[in-house]
């Protein structure tokens, strides 16, 4: 009998799930049209359970990425209102994508003083949330149910590929990688686990600071990340994840953002160096919204990028966070807790996570 192929009620629920594609002897890519859907469902629909959406409820969240997307496209497709609060760093594509799906984007055009853009962005929608009667906030960066709804991708590689040795993955709200994870080493408890993060990201350590590569790192410290569950932290620059990227497409045909180009380059490492170990990368979207930037050699030329595409490339080692920056670096985290870690960022009351306080 011929197989049937799956139908769908959705394109969000056709996009969901990664496609597991073999990268290497022992390297296996987790490639996700766009990642956040999975959590975005997850959390509308516990929402939904638990009654904490009536007809009148507005969304509402902050993002300046592919997290607004997953919520705009589960917002069309059941005819409700969203708003979302971004900065000038959004992509303009985007913007437009976001508009045309229905969402309202209002944008900060000042940073705060201490957070940043994403503080900025906080306060503007407190005070949404004050000005109407219902609204749902889904709180990506502490809502348990975004880690929570990664137990399905955990399930999927167990029962697709066996024991996992290690997993790669961008680090930007914690969820992806603590939710998987976690999810891993319920089978396998010596599953190691490596967070991929960009300079000058308080995540793991350092200091905040400018960050020209979108889509990991952060300047305030997400609640659902879990340093207890990293083995290794790595940091690396733009060009390097650019590179990366680029070498990705040129040799898999795998056209996907700068997120994955950098968990690429940090994981076909580990698996060049582990011949007789599993890897899998996690790769969170797709290239398209980066065509006009990491695809155009002129836009990289402009910024000064030349980009290095060879594949035998090897990280720096320092003994602490506040060691790395300048190029590629990584850091024996060893599954500790954030202030168990010598040589980090202490933490600061004045910045709260996003979701905390100030949201409610």
């Amino acid at each position: 009998m011929p197989v049937t192929p799956p139908t769908y009620h959705s394109i969000t629920e056709a996009q969901m799930m990664p496609r597991l594609v073999r990268l290497g002897p022992n390297l296996y890519g987790a490639v996700f049209t766009l990642m956040k859907l999975l959590p975005a469902h997850f959390i509308l629909q516990r929402a939904r359970e638990r009654g904490e959406l009536h007809h009148n409820t507005v969304l509402v969240e902050t993002t300046s990425g592919t997290f607004g997307l997953a919520l705009a496209m589960q917002a069309a497709l059941t005819e409700r209102e969203l708003i979302l609060v971004s900065d000038p760093a959004i992509d303009a594509n985007l913007h437009r994508r976001l508009s045309d799906l229905g969402a309202r984007v209002e944008i900060c055009q000042e940073p705060a003083p201490v957070g940043g853009y994403q503080e900025a962005r906080l306060r503007r929608l407190a005070e949404i949330r004050a000005q109407l009667p219902s609204t749902f906030c889904p709180e990506q960066y502490t809502n348990p149910d975004n880690p929570r709804s990664y137990e399905r991708v955990s399930e999927q590689l167990v029962r697709t590929l066996g024991q996992v040795d290690c997993l790669v993955g961008p680090v930007g709200s914690g969820g992806s990688m603590s939710g998987t994870t976690r999810g891993l080493r319920a089978y396998t408890p010596d599953t190691l686990a490596i967070g991929v993060d960009s300079h000058s990201s308080v995540l793991f350590g350092p200091s905040d600071g400018p960050r020209e590569l979108r889509g990991l790192g952060n300047s305030l410290w997400p609640g659902n990340l879990d340093h207890s569950l990293f083995d290794e932290v790595h940091w690396c620059t733009a060009e390097e994840a650019y590179a990366s990227t680029r070498a990705l497409h040129a040799g898999h045909a795998l056209f996907q953002g700068p997120t994955s180009g950098a968990a690429y380059l940090v994981a076909r490492w580990w698996a060049r160096n582990h011949p007789d170990r599993l890897c899998v990368v996690m790769m969170p979207d797709e290239g398209y919204r980066y065509q006009a930037t990491v695809y155009d050699d002129t836009w990289l030329a402009e910024r000064g990028h030349v980009l290095d595409t060879r594949q035998d490339a090897e990280p720096v080692t320092v003994t602490a966070p506040k060691e790395a920056s300048g190029r590629w670096t990584r850091f024996a985290w060893g599954r500790r807790a954030y202030e168990d870690v010598p040589g980090v960022v202490p933490r600061s009351p004045a910045g709260p996570v996003p979701g905390s306080e100030v949201l409610r």
